[in-house]
């Protein structure tokens, strides 16, 4: 019994071996931002969600350079893209295929904002099948520029407003220091043309 209990041992220990328990995995993360800024926390949302790391856009980078600039092995620089197109996600999905196949790591996780609504943003994390990373990444691109636009378009809503604001305020102080200056003078003219 304790030979075909050592068997049966072996072949699990083999098995589960085989499996993996993916502590030993490399992470590849691909992290989807905005490559201008102006769109309130949309960037930093991002950031906070996540090694080794592919960054798209500008503005997440730098955050995530700051704390984990030793894990970005590449970035896409999609500043000059007017249109976002396949052929931008192609470009992606073939370099993350690329480092799938040479070993560079075992799982790979996409990280975007999808896009819910103007004033709401989801992070979202999904773990890409290298065979559809092409597919998904040109979706993650679209939803992340959706939510970049929604969020920009929300931030600068709300600047205008505190703009429209300050210039009420400003205008109320003008006027009332106004106002104090002309009440003065007529004081002081009232005052002289007593006098005489």
């Amino acid at each position: 019994m304790q030979m075909v209990a050592a068997a049966k041992l072996r072949r699990a220990q083999e098995a589960a071996e085989a499996a993996g328990t993916g502590k030993d995995d490399v992470h590849l993360l691909i992290v989807c931002t905005s490559e201008r800024g102006l769109c309130g926390g949309f960037n930093s949302q991002i950031a906070r969600l996540t090694v080794k790391i592919i960054t798209v856009g500008k503005k997440g980078a730098d955050i995530l350079r700051r704390d984990l600039g030793k894990h970005i092995i590449d970035h896409v620089d999609l500043r000059d893209v007017k249109q976002l197109g396949f052929v931008n996600a192609d470009a992606i999905g073939h370099k993350i295929i690329a480092l799938y196949n040479e070993g560079v790591f075992d799982i790979a996780t996409l990280f975007y904002s999808e896009f819910k609504s103007v004033i709401s943003q989801i992070p979202t994390a999904q773990q890409l099948v290298p065979a559809s990373a092409v597919g998904d990444v040109f979706r993650a691109l679209l939803e992340n520029a959706a939510s970049e636009q929604g969020a920009r378009m929300s931030a600068m809503d709300n600047a205008t407003r505190n703009a429209g604001d300050m210039i009420n305020k400003l205008t109320m102080s003008y006027n009332r220091q106004r106002q104090a200056q002309i009440t003065k003078e007529l004081i002081e003219i009232i005052s002289g043309a007593e006098a005489l």
